[in-house]
């Protein structure tokens, strides 16, 4: 069963927990990139490599000058296209990093997706920002 563990601050934790929060957010970057996608399909589209190697480098620069937006919105069309993202059966929600026997810090949820998409303010997205998207279900414990 694979599991992708995702550390959150207090708030999002108790929101998610309560069942208030049903998606987390992470950034659109190098890091998230290799940790959510089977890199792979890159090999089919060069022009999709080529941008990945430029913006592996240098990602703080990419919104300056609308480059940013033009790898997403192309990373996201593949995505579309053809699954890219890698499989998760669950999704471990951990109030910071807490020890393994620490339960009421550990949540186990159903895994129910990733899309790339803007996230939702009230749950700590910055508004029309393109986000990773995890979506959760229910608990599996």
């Amino acid at each position: 069963m694979k599991n992708l563990q995702l550390p959150l601050k207090t708030k999002w934790f108790e929101m998610t927990k309560s069942g208030v929060k049903t998606e987390d957010y992470r950034e659109i970057n190098p890091y998230w990139i290799s940790r959510l996608f089977n890199i792979s399909f890159y090999d089919s589209n060069e022009n999709l490599r080529n941008e990945y190697a430029i913006f592996k480098k240098r990602p703080a620069t990419w919104d300056k000058n609308g480059f940013a937006n033009s790898f997403i919105y192309r990373l996201n069309y593949y995505v579309y296209q053809d699954q890219h993202f890698k499989c998760f059966e669950t999704n471990t929600m951990t109030l910071g990093y807490p020890k393994k026997d620490d339960t009421e810090r550990i949540l186990k949820l159903e895994h129910k997706g990733i899309e790339i998409r803007t996230g939702n303010p009230e749950w700590g997205a910055e508004p029309d920002k393109l986000y990773f998207v995890i979506k959760h279900g229910g608990s599996v414990e």
